[in-house]
């Protein structure tokens, strides 16, 4: 977060129980949720914000122990932001569409007005075609889409979101979110969708130095929001 003078960082797989917030050692702020009766610490995801992003944070809901909405006060809108961890390809399909649903049903409940961002650990590969969804991505991706980025993506149109990673015409290692422990096998699993209406992204990316000794890269985006202290 410092290092890269992020606001705000999504975090996938935080493996925490229950949903908190904590103050960190050096000011910074990390809001989470995970699950709550499963004596197993498993998935888990959350927000780390800034102090200035923290006087801009209006509320946030601990959805899931998949998913976090959180909404932010910005100089142009309010902007919400759900961060997600999606099941991974193989697993059982009727547990895929309970999560897109549930996803599905929290876009829903986000106030018209804000401009909306969705992002995570999406475990899906969207690819470079996007005949019929020349709305939702662009010609950028990487691999062939499987049925978690089918999924995605249709759930990206259904909401009017963009995503954004497939716009860009980065070169392919800027691209990869995923390598695996053999270092063969390279993917553009984690997303990041905005309001279509809305978009002001500027930039979208992995950041391949940011190591903190996983298999996945940091993605990065940048966007056009000036963050406002909420007055109390």
């Amino acid at each position: 977060l410092l290092e890269y003078k992020l606001d705000i960082m999504g975090l996938s797989e935080i493996q925490w129980k229950d949903s908190s917030e904590i103050k960190t050692q050096n000011g910074n702020f990390i809001i989470f949720s995970g699950v709550i009766e499963d004596k197993e610490h498993r998935y888990g995801v959350g927000f780390l914000m800034n102090k200035e992003a923290r006087k801009s944070l209006m509320e946030w809901t601990s959805v899931s122990e998949s998913i976090i909405l959180a909404r932010f006060k910005t100089k142009i809108r309010n902007l919400t932001i759900v961060q997600c961890y999606a099941p991974i390809e193989m697993t059982d399909k009727d547990m895929k569409e309970e999560f897109y649903q549930k996803l599905s049903e929290t876009i829903t409940t986000v106030r018209k007005r804000d401009a909306i961002i969705v992002m995570g650990d999406m475990n899906a590969k969207i690819g470079p075609n996007n005949e019929g969804l020349v709305y939702v991505m662009g010609r950028h991706g990487i691999g062939n889409m499987n049925e978690n980025g089918k999924l995605f993506s249709e759930l990206c149109a259904s909401h009017d979101l963009t995503i954004k990673g497939a716009v860009f015409p980065h070169k392919t290692c800027h691209k990869v979110s995923w390598v695996s422990p053999d270092n063969i096998t390279e993917n553009e699993i984690h997303h990041i969708a905005i309001s279509r209406r809305f978009s002001s992204l500027l930039d979208a990316r992995n950041k391949r130095g940011a190591d903190i000794g996983s298999d996945h890269h940091l993605m990065v985006a940048h966007f056009r929001f000036k963050m406002l202290a909420k007055e109390d």
